[in-house]
């Protein structure tokens, strides 16, 4: 699943291709036609992200709600558009270039007090410049849940996936099974201000690079990672292999459904 950066870089994308113009909308599956008929021909106003939520803005307080989940593809092309095949749940397309998107978990025009309502029931997501850390420290800090199921909890802080979760935590050498209650208000405050300093460079160059400049591959002569997720990581995938700071082998575990992965040597309780 995309992590919160990929949506920010989406929502950027598709407001420098398509905002403030009119666009043809539609909906060559078939599943979203009746909608995409009544935008058809409007402009395309704003784009927004909180999280993994991707929302177009339309006239008329109308958005277009997008949450791509597993199986969620954007795919962005120059005109002339190709015909679409079957599976295009939603094509944006103006006399400049299209945007295909293919098997989301959600494509669905809301209102803007229905948008409003999900943003209400997701935490603050740490790219956007007015959400409030505060509202997830409070969470956290009277939780007996570890902070690693805590970080990935949308309700508690919106966007961050399972990179960004294993690495800042490494980042900051915490256990992950530590409780929330357990974190400190400094470590907190730190752990925040790093994940948006990570998930900007994120959005930048569209792949998620957290090691320090001491570790890239270029200062420690080591080769470069090659992963289909891209991007040099201290413990993500790399089960079994050698931390890159201390030596001692990364470690894995589930939690939550989710495949953990930290050092015991650096994360300590």
């Amino acid at each position: 699943m995309p992590e919160g950066h990929t949506i920010h870089r989406l929502a950027a994308d598709h407001r420098e291709r398509f905002g403030g113009r009119p666009v043809r909308v539609s909906s060559p599956q078939g599943k979203f036609a009746d909608s995409a008929a009544l935008l058809d021909g409007s402009v395309l106003e704003t784009t927004e992200a909180h999280g993994k939520h991707l929302f177009l803005g339309f006239p008329g307080e109308e958005w277009i709600h997008i949450h791509l989940g597993l199986f969620g593809k954007v795919t962005f092309g120059d005109a002339p558009a190709p015909p679409p095949t079957d599976t295009v749940r939603l094509r944006l397309a103006n006399p400049e270039g299209y945007v295909d998107l293919r098997g989301p978990t959600t494509c669905a025009l809301v209102t803007d007090a229905e948008k409003q309502a999900i943003h209400d029931r997701l935490g603050p997501d740490p790219l956007r410049a007015d959400d409030d850390p505060e509202k997830a420290w409070r969470r956290i800090s009277k939780s007996r849940t570890t902070i690693a199921a805590l970080l990935m909890d949308q309700k508690v802080i919106a966007g961050v996936g399972n990179v960004y979760r294993a690495e800042v935590l490494f980042r900051h050498g915490v256990d992950p099974y530590r409780t929330g209650k357990d974190l400190t208000r400094r470590e907190w405050d730190a752990i925040w201000s790093d994940l948006a300093a990570l998930m900007r460079e994120g959005v930048r160059l569209n792949r998620i690079d957290t090691v320090r400049p001491e570790h890239t591959p270029e200062a420690m002569g080591r080769p470069p990672r090659v992963d289909d997720h891209g991007g040099e990581v201290y413990v993500y995938r790399r089960t079994h292999q050698p931390c890159l700071v201390c030596g001692d082998e990364i470690r894995t575990a589930d939690l939550a459904a989710r495949n953990l992965f930290w050092c015991p040597g650096c994360q300590t309780r």
